[in-house]
């Protein structure tokens, strides 16, 4: 190699022809190597991480041998890979089955180590030593379509739970799918409920206020799973898929409603699609309240609807009215400079209250405070705070 210490080259432009020629005729590898189907096993686009450390665990599934990767980041992160091949062995499907934060602050990993026989891995940094379980069963959900969809060869559903598979253990209820991942063909409760995923469907209400902006959050386990929303109109039977506009934006942690409108009212379908397989994660109920009522239950008071309004405030202390008189206002604020002037009036408006109290305030707490102290000495069985002071 050239050096200046050994043979005086600064570069392997001045070696001599007799080197370069011996160079070429002897290579140390005459022919690059390859990975299997001369391709990256993984490959991760558009991330802000480097990978690492690698190690693999060769695992024994219902359906065979498969080899899960973990790999480490330089931001303290370890991905949790499985190849599964598609329609043969040689053409690899790369599956992401976690995406775990190991270290609190961002730190690049220096080394990893499995444990078989503890079922751990070992994680180490420059701010230390972690360990981690090589399977999680339970964060695929409960339900036997989830844990089948999860394709995660350490885990199988035992017709229970999702749990830990033991190859030598032999159940009649136990169902796992590496390869396939098909909850339809391997989940026999499947086919005797409404809900795909035999969990309880989560049923939500919103109201939101015209003209302002509302989030429906609804994210599905799997980081595989495509979400798809589809809406349905009050008094109509039919569901129509929703189309991402400027009106409508969608995110990986649900879909934000931009200026709501009477029409936006009706009841939003949260689905994850996963090979094929849908099931129905979050069933959400929208009502938008237009500005025209809500001026009417703020300031109508004398007729209709107004005398309720009334008659509910009638029976609120002084400070709940105000409360519920500056939150009216507040979520009716168009802009965010008007709402900052509203709150620092509000602000403004208690420090003169607290500045406006009587002086004598403070006489009657201190009398009150003088005869507390003479009564502590007395064990009686009826509380002090029930009965009234003897100077009344």
């Amino acid at each position: 190699c050239p050096s200046k210490t050994f043979g005086g080259f600064d570069s392997t432009k001045d070696l001599p022809d007799e080197v370069i020629t011996f160079a070429r005729s002897h290579p140390a590898m005459y022919n690059p190597v390859f990975p299997i189907n001369n391709r990256p096993i993984m490959i991760k686009t558009d991330v802000d991480y480097q990978f690492t450390q690698i190690v693999v665990d060769r695992v024994d599934a219902e359906d065979g041998q498969y080899d899960v990767m973990f790999i480490g980041t330089d931001i303290g992160t370890v991905l949790k890979v499985v190849s599964i091949p598609k329609e043969t062995w040689h053409e690899l499907e790369e599956v992401l089955l976690e995406e775990m934060t190991v270290f609190r602050e961002p730190t690049v990993i220096s080394a990893m180590k499995i444990s078989t026989k503890q079922q751990q891995l070992y994680v180490g940094s420059a701010t230390g030593v972690s360990q981690l379980p090589l399977h999680r069963c339970d964060v695929y959900g409960k339900a036997c379509a989830e844990c089948c969809l999860a394709r995660d060869p350490y885990c199988a559903w035992d017709g229970s739970s999702c749990s830990r598979y033991f190859p030598t253990a032999k159940r009649r209820t136990r169902r796992q799918d590496i390869r396939n991942g098909d909850p339809l063909t391997h989940c026999s409760d499947l086919q005797h409920h409404n809900n795909p995923s035999g969990q309880a469907l989560e049923e939500k209400i919103i109201y939101g206020v015209e003209n302002s902006s509302t989030f429906l959050e609804c994210s599905p386990k799997s980081q595989r799973a495509v979400v798809y929303w589809q809406f349905q109109k009050q008094n109509d039977d039919r569901k129509e898929e929703i189309k991402v506009n400027d009106h409508m934006i969608r995110t990986e942690q649900g879909l934000l409603l931009r200026s709501l409108h009477r029409r936006d009212s009706g009841v939003y379908f949260c689905h994850a699609v996963e090979h094929g397989f849908m099931q129905t994660l979050l069933k959400v109920t929208l009502e938008v309240i237009d500005n025209d009522h809500l001026e009417e239950l703020l300031h109508k008071e004398e007729d209709g609807d107004g005398s309720k309004i009334k008659d509910a405030t009638n029976s609120m202390t002084p400070s709940q009215k105000i409360w519920y008189r500056d939150f009216m206002q507040l979520i009716n604020h168009p802009n965010l400079n008007t709402m900052d002037e509203f709150c620092e009036q509000v602000w403004k408006r208690d420090r003169k209250q607290r500045r406006q109290r009587p002086a004598n305030t403070q006489v009657n707490t201190n009398k009150w405070k003088h005869l507390q102290e003479n009564k502590k000495g007395r064990n009686r069985r009826t509380h002090e705070f029930e009965r009234a002071p003897r100077s009344v």
